[in-house]
């Protein structure tokens, strides 16, 4: 038995009880929230067991609403800005306690009833990954500030190297393994994450944002202060520049699908998940490593479908592998 179970009081066996029953009416809208707005991802998802699909879309729906309450909500100002940040700072709390320090708020917040629901029955769950993706959000409100190849390596763990680490909980991984999986789960996510910037690079430019160091923009001879000709990001010669960060990303895709093994459930359908975000990157490359402009690289539908069968060729039907 779980030691966390055997030491669990009475009020807290009870609160997890409610906050798991509370959960099942998150669940349609969690679902249309992942077909909405992660096509590519929950493609990927529909491989992995029933009940591992549930909490995998819940920990979904928790992270896209932080994002639309960093982005949107706080953005908005007034008391819509107040009530944002009351809420993400109970989060916040969550995630720094150690016991269910949410109990005061599962009434009111759906994110807290989810994640200690996950939580109760996930013990490995990490809270500081959401304590670190919250500090990426927030660190999002303003235009970002990546100076240097480590400061772009940070923030791609906060926004979706955190995402990796409580997938891989919620998957299981044998204790012998966690650290081990727990950096391959980072460097998946992360490598995911670098794969959006370098696919949205033109409609990040559009909104006046780079995420891409400025260290790596000037070693390829480009100015990010330029606002146009031959060495503004806008105008100059990508090539150097996206080969440099899809070899980085790369790096990452191969520690991260080497990590796959230590799953307990669900590899082939984080296998997929990985093909099919690396797939942009050959996607960018087909496109000519940025010479159409503005333009954003889309993988077809053909291709998907092939990736998919690739993936559960691969895993050898599979899903569980200590």
């Amino acid at each position: 038995m779980d030691q966390r179970g055997i030491l669990s009081s009475p009020n807290e066996s009870s609160r997890a009880t409610h906050a798991h029953l509370a959960t099942e009416d998150f669940l349609p809208e969690a679902r249309r929230t992942i077909n909405r707005v992660a096509r590519s991802f929950s493609l990927a998802a529909r491989l992995l067991p029933a009940d591992r699909r549930r909490d995998v879309e819940l920990l979904y729906l928790v992270m896209r609403t932080l994002d639309d309450l960093v982005d949107v909500d706080v953005r908005a100002g007034g008391s819509t800005r107040t009530a944002a940040l009351e809420r993400i700072a109970r989060i916040r709390e969550w995630s720094r306690a150690r016991s269910g320090a949410a109990s005061s708020a599962l009434s009111q917040d759906r994110e807290l009833i989810i994640l200690e629901d996950l939580l109760a029955r996930h013990p490995s769950f990490p809270r500081d990954a959401v304590s670190d993706f919250l500090d990426g959000m927030t660190a999002d409100l303003d235009a970002p500030n990546i100076a240097s190849d480590d400061d772009a390596s940070r923030y791609c763990y906060q926004v979706a190297g955190t995402v990796g680490r409580m997938m891989a909980a919620l998957l299981g991984v044998a204790e012998p393994h966690r650290d081990a999986a727990d950096r391959a789960a980072r460097a998946l996510g992360s490598a995911m994450q670098r794969t959006n910037i370098l696919r949205d690079i033109d409609e990040d430019l559009a909104n006046g944002r780079v995420y891409i160091a400025r260290a790596a923009l000037q070693r390829c001879g480009l100015d990010p202060a330029a606002a146009e000709g031959p060495t503004s990001l806008r105008d100059g010669d990508r090539r150097a520049l996206l080969r440099e960060e899809i070899a980085r990303a790369e790096a990452e895709y191969v520690e991260g699908i080497n990590g796959i093994r230590y799953l307990q459930h669900g590899g082939r359908s984080i296998r997929a998940a990985a093909l099919l975000y690396r797939e942009i990157l050959r996607q960018i490359e087909r496109d000519g490593l940025g010479a159409r402009r503005p333009h954003r690289s889309v993988v077809g539908r053909a291709r998907k479908a092939l990736l998919l069968l690739q993936a559960l060729i691969s895993s050898g039907g599979s899903e569980a592998r200590a």
